[in-house]
């Protein structure tokens, strides 16, 4: 899983480069949504979840449509390395968000510690490298992180009684829906072999067989183990970026990613940790 999750942003970053970030986005959930959907209603997993089609509605725009147009849009401008480490801080936005609502517990000073090391290294990553950055760019990836930490908490509070495959199928049916008018409205032209292939892997490989394998491994291990995704994601992000799509590895990267791993995992830690934090299945913020 962490390896699936690592992909994405490395091949986002080459799809973009000949497709806007609407219709490739919408691409990739229309693939999903033509494999997950079949195998979810021959198993009788659609019906519970279409009598909750306005939560599934929001959760689709809070956790795909919105973040993954804007992550898309991001590394336009970004690296692919950068937006996976700067997705790292997730696990951060969520445990922030978790004490300041209404449904966060007081935070230990442990988890408070994490938060301050935790943000630390994102201005370490922001600021050290900050002569390579594009303000639009960094404040889509704010917009996507916010996603990304809101959307898990919809899925565990609203939705985590109905079968996985099932909301994750029609999640991707209705975020295909959203989208399509990003390819009507600026058809797309001769799509080289290279952004399909891309399109291809996002769709069957870190989308369909993603989630699939995400909740099997739920079902395994639970959510709070599968959180070591949110962690260890970034870094296949940032070796692949590098090895692959030959971008530098910068002394923000170097020095900022440590100490937001080492916030998150504080940050995010069992015990008086905010109430619901470590029983929703965060990972899936990885997929990006």
């Amino acid at each position: 899983m962490c390896l699936l999750w690592g992909l994405p942003y490395l091949f986002i970053r080459v799809a973009v480069e000949h497709l806007n970030p609407g219709t490739m986005v919408f691409l990739r959930t229309a693939g999903a949504s033509l494999l997950l959907v079949p195998a979810a209603a021959a198993r009788g997993m659609l019906r519970p979840v279409l009598s909750r089609w306005r939560v599934i509605l929001v959760f689709s725009v809070v956790e795909v449509v919105v973040p993954w147009v804007m992550l898309s849009d991001a590394e336009r401008r970004l690296t692919s390395s950068l937006t996976g480490l700067l997705v790292a801080a997730v696990p951060l936005i969520a445990a922030a968000l978790a004490f300041f609502s209404s449904y966060g517990d007081r935070m230990s000073l442990r988890q408070v510690a994490g938060l301050a090391v935790g943000f630390v290294g994102v201005g370490c990553l922001v600021g050290l490298d900050l002569g390579q950055l594009h303000p639009v760019a960094m404040a889509e990836m704010l917009v996507v992180s916010i996603g990304y930490a809101t959307g898990p908490v919809i899925l565990s509070r609203r939705l985590s009684d109905l079968p996985g495959m099932g909301v994750i199928a029609c999640s991707m049916t209705v975020s295909t829906v959203l989208l399509l008018p990003f390819p009507l409205l600026q058809p797309p032209g001769r799509i080289p072999g290279r952004a399909i292939a891309s399109i291809a892997v996002l769709a069957v490989v870190c989308t369909a067989l993603a989630f699939v394998l995400f909740f099997k491994l739920i079902a395994e291990i639970g959510p709070t183990r599968c959180n070591v995704i949110t962690y260890v994601n970034p870094a296949v992000a940032l070796v692949l970026g590098v090895l692959v799509l030959g971008e530098r590895l910068t002394v923000g990267m170097v020095v900022g990613f440590p100490l937001i791993l080492l916030g998150s995992v504080l940050a995010a830690r069992t015990g008086s940790s905010p109430r619901g934090l470590q029983a929703e299945p965060a990972a899936p913020v990885a997929a990006r």
